[in-house]
């Protein structure tokens, strides 16, 4: 079993920077790809990158490609999300998820493990 927890989060002005980070529990960490989330009020969780084992290869959303890097340190048992050009409408709860698969996926309900989110909110 893998536990997450994420912190990084908070207010920024648009157009600002954040990262984002993600702490895993236990000696397995380089055994899940690791995806980043967010949900925002009223709205469902919704992907935003994915990064697989050894951090070769990653996956966005079009939505934040070219603003957003995903990348990992597997000796940290950490996983990063660099978050540039921030928009209003980036604002919303950022989750971490861990996936035993070997097939990338955009969706939540492939993931086993989830953190307990971390709040990102951009001002106009």
């Amino acid at each position: 079993q893998v536990q997450l927890v994420e912190s990084g989060g908070g207010l920024v002005q648009a157009g600002g920077s954040l990262r984002l980070s993600c702490a895993a529990s236990g000696r397995t960490f380089s055994s899940y790809a690791m995806g980043w989330f967010r949900q925002a009020p009223g709205k469902e969780r919704e992907f935003v990158a994915h990064i697989d084992r050894s951090g070769g290869i990653t996956y966005y959303a079009d939505y934040v490609k070219g603003r957003f890097t995903i990348s990992r340190d597997n000796a940290k048992n950490t996983v990063y999300l660099r978050m540039n050009s921030l928009k209003p409408e980036d604002t919303g709860v950022y989750y971490c998820a861990a996936d035993r698969s070997f097939t990338p996926t955009m969706t939540p309900e492939r993931y086993d493990y989830w953190g307990q989110g971390t709040q990102v909110t951009v001002s106009s």
